[in-house]
């Protein structure tokens, strides 16, 4: 079954002809499918690390949970991030990937929604109790809530997954799931190594150049949304 597929999958690519199919073209799709496939999935992952590491909304929560907390302690926020970023893509997938491409008002409502979250968030931070770890308002929920309305979810389902049925794109996203838990690591490191000693040494600073990039963040989503941006 498998290097019957495996020489169908070849014959769509031109690589072998119609009439080809016997025992000695199943080595030959095997050596050229092979590097194929890997440099699709090197592609897709170097796309998706570079979009993941990218500043954003909800790794602005990981580096402040891992400078408030530490990396240990912050690591159950990553499950929040990975399952947000699930819901989005499998959605997508499964349900309205067709249907957001024939309506784009609906993916703009859902950077508005995005927007203010993010501003909820911003001013969330921002009126914590001086006493209060920087930490202490982040957590797996609202890195979940973060996450699911992330325009990064959208980009990931509608532009770079392969576009073709589920059972096809597992291995993508799966993939796409570890590449996650590393940026996600990443960010953490950032804030336990690089935040948390201006945030030892003075809180409110650290607080409130979030909650303002936080601010920022919703104002260039709601300006992308009403063409101002």
């Amino acid at each position: 079954m498998f290097p019957r597929l495996l020489y169908i999958k070849a014959r769509s690519c031109g690589i072998v002809p119609v009439s080809g199919w016997n025992s000695r073209t199943i080595p030959v799709c095997a050596q050229v499918i092979g590097p194929i496939a890997m440099h699709a999935y090197s592609v897709f992952a170097l796309a998706v690390l570079g979009l993941l590491l990218t500043p954003g909304p909800t790794n602005t929560l990981l580096a402040l949970s891992g400078a408030g907390r530490g990396v240990r302690a912050s690591l159950p926020l990553m499950l929040g991030e990975i399952a947000g970023y699930l819901l989005v893509i499998l959605a997508l997938v499964v349900l309205f990937s067709d249907f957001l491409k024939t309506h784009a008002g609906l993916a703009q409502a859902i950077k508005l929604c995005a927007a203010i979250w993010v501003a909820f968030l911003a001013v969330r931070l921002w009126t914590l109790p001086s006493s209060a770890p920087v930490g202490a308002a982040i957590t797996p929920r609202r890195v979940f809530v973060t996450t699911c309305l992330n325009p990064k979810g959208l980009i990931v389902g509608l532009v770079l997954l392969p576009q073709a049925p589920l059972p096809r794109i597992w291995p993508y996203i799966l993939l796409f799931s570890a590449l996650v838990a590393f940026a996600a690591l990443m960010w953490l490191c950032v804030g336990a190594f690089l935040i948390r000693h201006a945030d030892q040494s003075s809180p409110r600073l650290v607080r409130g150049t979030a909650s303002g990039f936080l601010l920022v963040l919703s104002l260039g989503l709601a300006g992308n949304v009403f063409g101002i941006l």
